[in-house]
């Protein structure tokens, strides 16, 4: 290789610190899904300060307020119930579905743009990482986000009533529209496939004659 090529091709190890913060990120997460999970333990053996702390984490409304919804005249007494425990195991399924995002950006995105891992006869290889590239990734990515889209809007509808009308819409909007977004991705990548097995078609061929 060339000097300029072989540099302009080595580059590609500058995305490394780059996976390597996405790692730093994961473990983050993972401290902060043992917090939570520690608080909802600790609330159901009754402990205020835990429920507390999950209450006010995940945006739920113990005020009591006037007729005209506009003056707080009380709270409610603060206990554990249903919609509380559902709130918070939601926001634990979201941060496990963010933590397959970003397992998912970080293997992927190293093996596509960085270097290959060589994990064929490893037993614990991705099926998914067999065929990745980037449209491919592009696919997975999308999805995942509508998923995590999905649970921020499921938690938003079971504590629908601490939230205004508008920000349900703009919620349920920006879902729709996430939606789209991957429909269109997948639809492009669909169409791009036959392109590329031609492609492929013709260059095998060109070998044969």
């Amino acid at each position: 290789m060339r000097p300029l090529p072989f540099a302009i091709f080595g580059s590609r190890w500058l995305q490394l610190p780059l996976y390597i913060g996405l790692i730093v990120a994961q473990c983050v997460y993972v401290f902060h899904f043992w917090v939570e999970l520690v608080h909802l333990v600790q609330a159901v053996f009754g402990d205020k300060e835990a429920l507390r702390i999950l209450v006010e984490a995940i945006g739920y409304d113990i005020n009591i307020y006037s007729p005209d919804g506009k003056t707080v005249i009380g709270q409610k007494v603060l206990q554990l119930n249903e919609t509380i425990i559902m709130l918070v195991v939601l926001a634990l399924i979201d941060v496990v579905m963010i933590s397959n995002l970003l397992i998912m950006v970080i293997v992927g995105g190293y093996e596509t743009f960085v270097s290959r891992m060589n994990l064929e006869n490893h037993p614990d290889q991705p099926e998914w990482l067999s065929h990745v590239n980037a449209s491919v990734l592009k696919v997975k990515l999308a999805t995942a986000i509508i998923g995590i889209s999905s649970i921020h809007l499921l938690k938003t509808f079971i504590n629908a009533a601490n939230y205004s009308e508008k920000v349900l819409l703009w919620q349920t909007l920006i879902h729709v529209v996430f939606l789209l977004s991957a429909m269109a991705i997948a639809a492009t990548d669909r169409l791009m496939a036959p392109s590329e097995h031609e492609a492929k078609a013709r260059d095998g061929r060109t070998k044969n004659d």
